[in-house]
């Protein structure tokens, strides 16, 4: 199946990518007009983009049936401020009720049951609720096109972050078990980021793996080991002193060993497993 963006219409090609790219973590951003009235709205179309200056990017892109723009993009135009509020699945209810296109000057607090918490530094409050909250300033807003769902980038500049310390771990870091975050997936579908669902990768940082290039060639070739049991093997900076490539083991039954410590994370031990 090939998809053309030019030749798909334009709410099929919209949930194409919504569907493939995700799962996408949610902005849930209160704004307010030159009146003083307060939004608040859920935008998947977020993410980070620079630690310094510290930078959040959001999209409140046109909509797609008529053509018409958000109340938080008319806001960040008029009072060039936002507070990003981070949603837990403990608010996820509330955080749909909100996306509700309630007319111009509705509170959306309000409506959701969420409590308003004066900012430090911007005019806009935050949500109560909410565990991480981010106030910032509005560097730009690009417009994308101007035509049903193009989208708009509403470019942030942290200028003061709020986090609850009941979701900090013993070092002082945001725990993701603790945060309980929920992200956006296609349609009415989305994904809770706790549970099973995390799960533990270290970062290679400066360490420098061999390759799977580099793997003799009777683990590289071996029908038993997938891709992500070499580059397991590959992660290593140097083959380990006892592996001597032309004496590796290369029966099938050896190589099952080696992967079963893979999977309890033992590459050591895959290693002379395999070195017999």
């Amino acid at each position: 199946m090939q998809i053309t963006p030019q030749e798909t219409p334009v709410p099929k090609m919209h949930s194409y990518l919504l569907g493939a790219v995700a799962p996408r973590p949610i902005a849930f951003a209160s704004t307010m007009d030159k009146e003083g009235n307060v939004n608040l709205s859920p935008f998947s179309f977020f993410n980070v983009f620079s630690a310094n200056p510290p930078i959040l990017i959001f999209s409140p892109a046109r909509r797609g049936r008529d053509n018409t723009v958000k109340n938080t993009y008319e806001n960040v135009l008029d009072v060039p401020e936002v507070v990003i509020n981070v949603v837990s699945y403990a608010i996820v209810q509330q955080t749909s009720l909100a996306s509700t296109e309630y007319p111009k000057g509705v509170n959306e607090f309000v409506k959701a049951g969420l409590t308003q918490i004066p900012s430090v530094k911007v005019k806009p409050p935050r949500v109560g609720e909410s565990k991480i909250s981010m106030e910032c300033k509005v560097n730009d807003v690009i417009s994308l096109g101007d035509g049903g769902a193009a989208g708009n980038l509403v470019i942030c500049e942290v200028l003061l972050m709020h986090i609850d310390d009941s979701v900090l771990d013993v070092e002082g870091k945001i725990d993701p078990f603790k945060l309980d975050a929920v992200a956006r997936m296609g349609g009415d579908w989305y994904c809770r980021a706790n549970g099973d669902s995390l799960f533990r990768l270290p970062q290679p940082g400066m360490k420098l793996g061999i390759g799977i290039d580099q793997l003799p060639e009777a683990v590289r070739n071996s029908p038993v080991f997938s891709g992500a049991d070499l580059a397991l093997l590959a992660g290593v900076e140097q083959l380990p002193a006892v592996v001597q490539p032309g004496k590796l083991a290369t029966d099938a039954a050896t190589h099952q060993k080696a992967k079963e410590a893979l999977v309890l994370g033992d590459v050591a031990g895959a290693w002379r497993i395999l070195a017999g």
